[in-house]
């Protein structure tokens, strides 16, 4: 079966960097439109960063742009998110998540596989 692990999170002072890594087995990883996402405690869980299956396109929420990149390595079966100009704002537990279907999309519901999640903690 498919599966993401995620990697890479940790405590952050504002303004710092961070880079996860999320690697997916289990399937043709090529074939996947990849996608971030983050929930804080109390929070519904929302986008950060998409990218299509080849990495031609790739998206971002108003409230990472500029900030955050998310990049992928389709020989190593790995999608990057790196994080700068970290925010307190930022804390929250981050996931990977892959779809099938054409076309990427902001909307956790249109996932349908999902890594555990890594906490990303930025201190003030």
């Amino acid at each position: 079966q498919v599966q993401l692990v995620e990697s890479g999170g940790g405590l952050v002072q504002t303004g710092g960097s961070l880079r996860l890594s999320c690697v997916v087995s289990g399937g043709t990883f090529s074939s996947f439109n990849m996608g971030w996402f983050r929930q804080a405690p109390g929070t519904e869980r929302e986008s950060v960063g998409v990218i299509s299956w080849s990495g031609d396109n790739a998206y971002y929420a108003e409230s990472v742009k500029g900030r955050f990149t998310v990049s992928r390595d389709n020989a190593k079966n790995t999608v990057y998110l790196e994080m700068n100009s970290l925010k307190p704002e930022d804390t929250a537990v981050y996931y990977c998540a892959a779809r099938r279907s054409r076309g990427v999309a902001m909307t956790p519901q249109l996932y349908m596989y999902w890594g555990q999640g890594t906490q990303v903690t930025v201190s003030s």
